[in-house]
């Protein structure tokens, strides 16, 4: 579960008040609602690590690179601190080919010194904002690993639009590199959006993303190593931020569009039934001689 996707919570709510306890039950909600664990952004703290480790919650991180030499000490940090893996934004999208490049190198050189796995964020106001370029880098440096946070390309760059199978095609090299992958599902115009119990005959966009997360999962059980893992973490974030969205009530009130905790594990669900259909795909594939 994303820390950051319980911040203006209606859950956690009544208990904004109080820091330490609204820590512990953010944290007893995640391990009762079944979940490994937390990735956590990088203002985490010592006692929140020790409190996921004393309930037995696994963790991850999340950070940002916008200089190449940002990445070493981020990198050295997270492995001290005993993160498994983290997520990266990397750049502002605004960077030269020659730019980007001596980011991406410094990310990859940094992973590998510190043996923390950082992966990618395919993300707006990045270097991996758009398609094109993503899969030129990714030919460039076949190494790299991805985080697949798909709903910025789905709306941003309007996957419908000119066909979903073309372009979900066209990103077959960045599918075959996911080792991550945030939950949220937008439609061509909004980023997050309600999408109820996921019914796909009501909102057909979500067929699209388990397209995008089947595919991902189907790699990753095909090529990764048994050491390996896949991390889904569901990412609805604050209207404050302005990706949750929020309608008058009654009232007049703003009121957020959905229950972001409900919605979270509806996607787990999505990723779960994912997940089977990736493992059924590749049982039934001819076998090679």
């Amino acid at each position: 579960m994303s820390w950051l996707a319980l911040e203006d919570m209606a859950r956690f709510e009544p208990l904004r008040g109080n820091a330490d306890t609204l820590q512990q039950r953010r944290l007893e909600d995640i391990r009762d609602a079944g979940y490994d664990g937390v990735q956590f952004d990088v203002e985490y703290s010592n006692r929140q690590l020790a409190a996921c480790r004393s309930l037995g919650l696994s963790m991850a991180a999340s950070g940002r690179v916008n200089e190449p030499e940002e990445a070493g000490p981020l990198a050295e940090r997270l492995a001290g601190d005993g993160f498994p893996c983290a997520t990266l934004h990397v750049g502002w999208g605004l960077e030269s080919d020659e730019q980007a490049c001596r980011l991406i190198e410094a990310v990859l050189s940094a992973s590998e010194r510190h043996s923390v796995p950082l992966y990618i964020e395919t993300h707006r106001a990045t270097i991996f904002q758009d398609a094109w370029r993503t899969v030129a880098f990714l030919a460039r440096y076949p190494q790299i690993r991805v985080n697949g946070d798909f709903s910025h390309w789905y709306t941003g760059l309007e996957f419908v639009y000119g066909g979903f199978e073309k372009k979900l095609q066209f990103i077959q090299p960045v599918l075959e590199r996911v080792r991550f992958l945030h939950g949220r599902i937008g439609n061509p115009g909004c980023m997050q959006v309600d999408i109820g119990d996921g019914d796909e005959t009501v909102h057909p966009y979500v067929a699209h993303f388990r397209a995008l997360w089947t595919r991902s999962m189907e790699h990753f059980l095909s090529q990764a190593a048994p050491s390996d893992s896949l991390y889904f973490v569901p990412e609805l974030l604050s209207p404050r931020i302005y990706y949750g969205r929020t309608f008058p009530d009654a009232q007049g009130c703003p009121r957020e569009e959905c229950d972001r905790w409900s919605q979270s594990l509806v996607l787990c669900g999505l990723a779960q039934r994912c997940f089977m259909e990736a493992q059924q795909r590749l049982t039934k594939r001819p076998s090679q001689s």
